[in-house]
């Protein structure tokens, strides 16, 4: 790891207390227009998420019934019931994407992938940086509300399943995230920029609970309008 690496992954608590838990588990709150471009209704009801912190592995409770789960790994997506029943299924879900823009609809088991992959990698962030095959590079200083911020780009290897291959973390002064910058490969590619705060800390591992997703413009700055996803959390729990 980089020096500032280091300091960046000691501020949210540790690697060595990182690594004594194995999953998250939080209740979530998700909004934004980015769910109606994908022809996808968006409620504002409180869901369940549980995100591995060893492998990529993340599920989401309820979703679309009651009794229906997602279950995401990075070669396989499915919908299943709470006893284990396949309800839809995808291998290699990655390759539906293709020929997909940013207002392409999405059918079940896109949502599915999408939402577990960026989960994974929000719940995990900053602790992927970490991750075997990630390469980082520490960039020049970006000076953003009044503030300059670290700035560190990583490069993902291809069995990562995420945003994109190179994807941008900011952090203050404190070394805590304040914006990550990707392109939503899944979706056209499109330039996005997400803002996070409000942090918390639990069982001594600190982590932003509010995240703001917008398009990002040629200059790196947020298109403000419309506020493409929203997510909120609460009850973090490690286990």
């Amino acid at each position: 790891m980089t020096f500032l690496l280091n300091r960046i992954i000691a501020a949210h608590g540790g690697l060595e207390r990182w690594k004594r838990f194995n999953t998250v588990e939080a209740t979530i709150v998700t909004g934004g227009a980015f769910w109606g471009m994908k022809g996808l209704r968006q409620d504002a009801d409180p869901r369940e998420i549980t995100v591995s912190l060893t492998e990529q592995k993340a599920s989401v409770i309820p979703f679309g019934a009651a009794n229906h789960r997602t279950a995401f790994t990075s070669g396989r997506i499915a919908i299943e019931t709470t006893d284990g029943k396949v309800i839809a299924e995808r291998l290699d879900p990655r390759t539906a994407f293709g020929g997909h823009g940013k207002t392409t609809h999405w059918d079940p088991l896109h949502r599915a992938y999408f939402n577990g992959y960026a989960l994974w990698t929000y719940l995990t962030t900053p602790f992927l940086l970490t991750l075997p095959g990630v390469v980082i590079q520490e960039q020049e200083p970006w000076r953003e509300e009044n503030e300059t911020w670290h700035r560190l780009r990583a490069y993902f290897p291809q069995h990562v399943a995420t945003h994109s291959e190179a994807q941008d973390f900011y952090f203050g002064d404190d070394l805590l995230l304040r914006r990550h910058d990707y392109n939503v490969d899944v979706a056209g590619g499109f330039a996005a920029l997400q803002r996070a705060y409000d942090y918390r800390e639990t069982n001594g591992i600190r982590y932003p609970t509010k995240r703001r997703t917008f398009a990002r413009g040629a200059d790196d700055s947020a298109v403000e309008e419309p506020l493409m996803v929203s997510i909120d959390l609460s009850n973090v729990r490690f286990t």
